[in-house]
């Protein structure tokens, strides 16, 4: 049995912000896209997909990672250069730093990583490679 990651599906209210704001950072972090169409876009990474959609069953036009549900994604972000340069650039695309008066090490001394929100509310970390 294979096991590990298939895929992440995330419905959103704005696809155009989603597909800025998500499209840069994959691209930035190897992905490319996969398929697109007019109600979402998937990006691929080796056997990993990730996809943006806003589904006509939408029923409401806010994302509060704090409210039972996901509450964000973990990606790999390659070497703490590859992190730094991701974090300098994210704010021009969409993407705010949380916790960044502890960067590179809010989630400790034995992690290097950024913390990112979208406009739209979602949270991404980028995790440097240990």
């Amino acid at each position: 049995m294979a096991l590990g990651l298939h895929h992440i599906e995330i419905w959103v209210d704005d696809l155009d912000s989603a597909r800025k704001s998500w499209g840069w950072l994959l691209a930035q972090l190897g992905w490319s896209v996969d398929q697109e169409w007019d109600n979402g876009t998937s990006w691929r990474c080796g056997d990993v997909y990730l996809v943006t959609t806003r589904p006509p069953a939408l029923s409401g036009d806010t994302h509060d990672r704090r409210l039972p549900g996901l509450n964000h994604v973990a990606l790999h972000g390659g070497a703490p250069a590859d992190i730094d340069h991701l974090a300098g650039e994210a704010s021009g695309h969409g993407w705010s730093s949380l916790y960044a008066d502890r960067y590179p090490h809010a989630g400790g001394p034995d992690h290097y990583a950024v913390y990112l929100e979208n406009e739209a509310g979602f949270k991404v970390d980028v995790v440097g490679a240990s």
